[in-house]
């Protein structure tokens, strides 16, 4: 009695509170005030998850002997996925893999509203499936997580959607400010990747954010650089050459490692049945992992290692705990199947029911990329010496920019997670190299192409941006009067009588679209009664040059309108069931508002 009773009164309380604010603060200073408290969720959002990770890790792995291979390799994988996928399936009951790809949906398609599980959800599937070995990033996980608490904060406030999308992004950068301790990361992330616009009502709010979840994660997890990294040997200008290669060769894995991620991703999707797509991921992932263990993780571990190690017999140690060990001999060749076979361990996580990002990956294997590139040159001695580190360092930056395909994120995110500022040359220089060179081949990031193929990707192209936040369903003008083909003149001239409109849509009997009569080609004999019983309507009409389908994107609906130079084009659904007309006014008129919200800010 008491719990329904105090609903009533906690309502009544929060609608008075709603209005106090509605009165005392402006909403562009509420604006402020949310994104600081998003930030400082975001941050201890991002500990929690780094710290249940790291608890799993360290229970499981503690006692493996680093001198042989751990048998153990082969069940912990399997289970952290299963685990995963049956708390998705049984207790959040929805699909939450893919967190950024959802973040641009719902800037997209659902003006910002994102369900509220995923403040929660995605935390225990990926803490779960990461700790266990599952070869994913947190950092897509937590990024969905800061932009739920931003969407739901925003929504419980009851900000327009504008506003949800703004913070949207506070909560992206956030997370991403939070989790790698890099602030000017996280608000490039969310400019680059979410492509959220920068304007003034913007900036502020994002800087805002990013800064107080930094901020907090500097007093959880301490102020050092996430990667400690001590440059040995200074940039020479000399190995700009080298450097601009090295882009290239980061554009290729990142194109590599793309392409890859999605075939594989697709072969997952059409198996039927999670219990059979769990074996057949938790197969290659256990595999995997036991013959490269540094695949375990987010491999957080061997970037470290690389970017730290003096000499071979550090950078020898990458292959303890595996088949591998002390076979300093085989570091090349143990390095580059990682290279090519990350991928399939990161797609078998997911795929297998698992929970994870491909931040973790990207920069796992630029790190190895650029090491790689350097000590193949050192060993054969092809040209002068390389620093191994110095270039597992632009790695990071070269492929994190080509899978992202954002330049500035790679390169502020690589100098603020290692603290390689000195670097910030070559950083830029690897980072455009790599963005160019995916570029020719993939014009979409690993996280937008699900979208464009579907036209729902929201880019800073802004007429492109004003047609994706339009949809077909609002532009369908249905107020045309349907005539049949057995109907004769005179029942046409009295349904011509009745509206307004000079085009009839022709249907069958099972309402599909088989023709059209235009007032235009009847004019002649409209007035003559003696004619109305003589002609039928399936003889007046005209075939259907052109038609729209009720999935097209706006973008579609343009293209055909400016091919056919039409001004009315019918829409049928993909059974040829006719839904009504579209025109070019309205079109318009819809275009209009959408620009006047679209640009308020």
């Amino acid at each position: 009695m008491e719990t329904a009773a105090s609903q009533p009164a906690a309502s009544s309380l929060f609608r008075r509170l709603l209005a106090w604010r509605q009165e005392h603060i402006k909403e562009k200073q509420f604006i402020l005030i949310l994104s600081l408290i998003v930030g400082v969720f975001c941050a201890l959002a991002s500990f929690l998850l780094k710290t249940i990770i790291h608890w799993i890790e360290a229970f499981l792995t503690d006692n493996f002997n680093s001198t042989q291979a751990n048998y153990l390799y082969l069940i912990y994988p399997v289970v952290g996925i299963f685990l995963a996928g049956l708390f998705v399936r049984r207790i959040v009951k929805d699909d939450i893999s893919h967190g950024v790809t959802k973040i641009l949906y719902a800037i997209s398609r659902r003006q910002g509203r994102i369900k509220r599980h995923n403040i929660w959800s995605s935390i225990v599937a990926s803490a779960i499936t990461i700790g266990f070995g599952g070869s994913v990033g947190a950092e897509a996980p937590i990024v969905l997580t800061g932009s739920a608490i931003g969407s739901n904060l925003g929504s419980t406030f009851k900000l327009d959607h504008s506003k949800l999308m703004l913070l949207v992004g506070c909560g992206a950068a956030g997370a991403i400010a939070a989790i790698f301790k890099a602030p000017i990361a996280g608000l490039v992330f969310t400019l680059e990747v979410l492509m959220i616009d920068l304007t003034m009502s913007s900036l502020l709010p994002l800087l805002i954010s990013a800064v107080s979840a930094a901020t907090v994660s500097y007093f959880l997890m301490g102020t050092e650089a996430m990667f400690r990294f001590h440059m040995d040997q200074p940039f020479e200008l000399g190995r700009i050459p080298f450097v601009i290669l090295l882009g290239i060769f980061c554009g290729l894995v990142s194109l590599y490692f793309t392409r890859a991620m999605n075939a594989t991703e697709t072969l997952f999707g059409k198996m039927k049945g999670p219990y059979s797509r769990l074996l057949l991921g938790g197969v290659m992932l256990s595999v995997l992992i036991f013959l490269f263990p540094p695949l375990y993780g987010e491999g957080y571990d061997t970037i470290g290692l690389l970017l730290n190690g003096a000499s071979d017999a550090d950078w020898d140690t990458v292959m303890n705990n595996s088949l591998f060990y002390g076979h300093g001999s085989l570091l090349l060749l143990y390095l580059a199947f990682i290279i090519l076979l990350k991928v399939f361990a990161s797609s078998a996580t997911n795929g297998g029911g698992g929970c994870g990002g491909t931040f973790a990956p990207a920069l796992y294997l630029g790190c190895i990329a650029g090491f790689v590139f350097a000590h193949f040159n050192n060993h054969f001695q092809l040209f002068d010496h390389l620093p191994e580190k110095n270039f597992a360092l632009m790695g990071m930056a070269g492929v994190m920019s080509g899978v992202m395909h954002a330049p500035l994120l790679g390169v502020f995110l690589i100098a603020e997670l290692t603290g390689g500022y000195d670097l910030f040359l070559p950083l830029i220089m690897v980072s455009v190299s790599a963005y160019l060179t995916i570029m020719i081949f993939e014009p979409y990031s690993i996280y937008s192409m699900r979208l464009a193929k579907k036209g729902d990707l929201l880019t800073h192209h802004k007429d492109k941006a004003v047609l994706t936040l339009m949809s077909m369903e609002n532009v369908i003008e249905k107020d045309f009067i349907v005539v049949h083909p057995q109907m004769d003149l005179g029942e046409l001239v009295k349904a011509i009588s009745t509206s307004n409109r000079n085009i009839f849509p022709v249907t069958d009997a099972d309402n599909v679209l088989i023709g059209l009569v235009s007032l235009d080609d009847i004019r002649n004999i409209m007035f003559r009664p003696e004619l109305y019983h003589r002609f039928k309507v399936g003889r007046l009409m005209t075939t259907i040059a052109n038609h729209l389908n009720s999935t097209d994107s706006m973008e579609q609906v343009m293209k055909v309108f400016d091919t056919t130079r039409a001004w009315n084009l019918p829409v049928v659904d993909e059974a040829g069931k006719y839904l009504g007309f579209v025109s070019k006014s309205k079109i318009f008129n819809s275009y209009r508002q959408v620009v006047v919200k679209f640009s308020e800010d």
